[in-house]
């Protein structure tokens, strides 16, 4: 069940991009667990003049776009992990609090959202570990679906996904 919770040392991180699977948020980011699924508004993009490195292409983000939805998790974090999450969406994101929908009702969760984004497909690389988190944390079908069906790049060049130990966790 997704429950608010009082600790202090800890707050909630809405993803729904690459740190959908756990073991890439696991990466960086030792103390997060699996809190709840919910919901918020997602379309692809990537920033205006600074190329992703990491993904070879374009990246998640959430903005305003009536009628649509993006599925994602929450995972209840340490706060002394805080900085390393800052770091790892580095230039590209701004941090923000959204109330992301779940089961048992609206949560404020930190959540990233991109500065000037513009369309653009994303890598095969970064799709596989966005569909692979959706399916690993049980996101509905349909929207798992969705996902397959977006449109990638035609990226051959090495990505973080090498580095991800898929399956350890």
């Amino acid at each position: 069940l997704c429950r608010r919770s009082d600790s202090r040392d800890f707050f909630y991180y809405f993803a729904y991009g690459s740190n959908l699977l756990k073991e890439r948020l696991l990466m960086a980011n030792p103390s997060a667990r699996f809190h709840c699924r919910g919901r918020l508004k997602v379309s692809f993009g990537s920033s205006q003049g600074i190329p992703n490195k990491t993904w070879h292409g374009g990246s998640a983000t959430i903005r305003e776009a009536p009628g649509d939805e993006v599925w994602g998790v929450v995972w209840k974090m340490s706060t002394s992990d805080l900085q390393s999450l800052d770091r790892q969406v580095t230039l590209l994101y701004s941090p923000l609090l959204a109330n992301v929908e779940t089961e048992n009702g609206e949560l404020p969760c930190r959540t990233y959202q991109m500065n000037n984004c513009a369309d653009k497909c994303p890598s095969p690389q970064y799709k596989y570990v966005i569909v692979l988190g959706a399916k690993q944390n049980g996101l509905p079908e349909y929207y798992i679906k969705r996902l397959e069906a977006v449109e990638v790049n035609d990226n051959k060049e090495p990505t973080i996904l090498e580095d991800i130990p898929i399956g350890v966790c």
